[in-house]
């Protein structure tokens, strides 16, 4: 994308997220990554009137990575940390999710958005006030309800008890004090009480694993028992899961992470076929599937804060709230959370 082009659309991301003249923005950045989208922010901002600066972090060790999860290149660098906890808001481009660093910077008062997607992606999946009014409507169904169960034609068939931890609303920009999103994002999610989800959860062709950033080609079954995976049976995908997850030597990343279901309808399942490089949010947002997650709910402010993450939105998939459908076989069932 051309820098005029990739200007314009920090542009629209810096209006929606509240900047004006009064406020410091600051971008993080590491190495050589995304300084064309610095830049494009920068110069964004500057329109805007709003004090902006980049801080710059040398470029992570080899082997360390977008999915090295809650480890940032802030973790040695308390000065840095207190320098972003003065801003009003902070463009993430190194990817600060789960990491102690976000949540100082977030309890200082600082909004904070994350942007590592690719450029083309990011211009496709603009964030609307329209999909942030349905997102949040979806949010407050979800803030209410006690129980969650998800069931689909292949076999899921799984119990959340929920309302110990937060709802959390993602639509991909950020005005209020203290709130983190990630562009692009549209979707609802919360936390099980730790040891409130029993049943099974069946992966279905086409179903997606992130960050392998594959689609799942034969049927995979987790058994789930008082909030912890206990078994994991299938083909090739079952294994690829479970020596992922066992490199990581820690039993904790068999929890029950957050859960919840996508509102985009612009936002594509086949979004991995035209989008290497990225986070896979698109897949995460994409309008009706159900995203279930195993591993850390410390963003949820609970005590798992294990790096063994993995996100798996499924399709055809049906999630009521209290007995009330919210997702019927992979379409959303509350009209006012339609997309027109």
């Amino acid at each position: 994308m051309d820098f005029n082009s990739l200007m314009e659309i920090c542009l629209h991301q810096l209006t929606l997220s509240g900047v004006n003249d009064s406020q410091k923005v600051i971008v993080l950045s590491q190495g050589a990554e995304r300084l064309d989208y610095a830049d494009a922010f920068l110069a964004a901002g500057q329109r805007l009137g709003a004090r902006m600066y980049h801080l710059r972090l040398p470029a992570p060790v080899q082997g360390s990575g977008a999915w090295a999860v809650g480890a940032t290149g802030l973790a040695a660098n308390a000065d840095a940390v207190e320098a972003l906890k003065q801003a009003d808001m902070v463009v993430d481009l190194i990817f600060l999710l789960f990491s102690p660093e976000q949540m100082a910077i977030q309890a200082a008062g600082v909004r904070i958005l994350t942007a590592v997607e690719p450029a083309p992606l990011l211009a496709r999946l603009l964030p609307t006030t329209e999909l942030r009014e349905r997102v949040e409507i979806g949010a407050h169904y979800l803030a209410k309800a006690k129980t969650m169960h998800i069931t689909s034609r292949h076999g899921t068939d799984v119990t959340y008890k929920i309302g110990s931890y937060p709802t959390i609303s993602e639509y991909g920009y950020t005005d209020t004090p203290g709130r983190w999103d990630h562009w692009p994002a549209a979707f609802v999610f919360t936390g099980a009480a730790d040891d409130g989800v029993d049943g099974t959860i069946v992966l279905a062709p086409g179903d997606v694993l992130l960050p392998f950033n594959t689609y799942v080609r034969e049927p995979v079954v987790y058994t789930i028992e008082n909030g912890w995976v206990t078994d994991i049976r299938g083909g090739l995908e079952a294994e690829l899961i479970k020596s992922y997850m066992g490199e990581f030597k820690d039993p904790r990343g068999m929890g029950m992470s957050h859960v919840g279901w996508g509102l985009d309808h612009r936002a594509q399942w086949h979004g991995l076929t035209q989008f290497g490089g990225g986070m896979g949010m698109e897949l995460r947002s994409f309008y009706g599937n159900v995203m279930f997650s195993t591993g850390p709910n410390n963003e949820l402010g609970g005590p798992n804060d294990t790096a063994c993450h993995l996100d798996i939105p499924m399709r055809g998939c049906s999630l009521f709230l209290d007995g009330e459908p919210m997702v019927l076989d992979g379409d959303i069932a509350v009209k006012e959370m339609k997309a027109a």
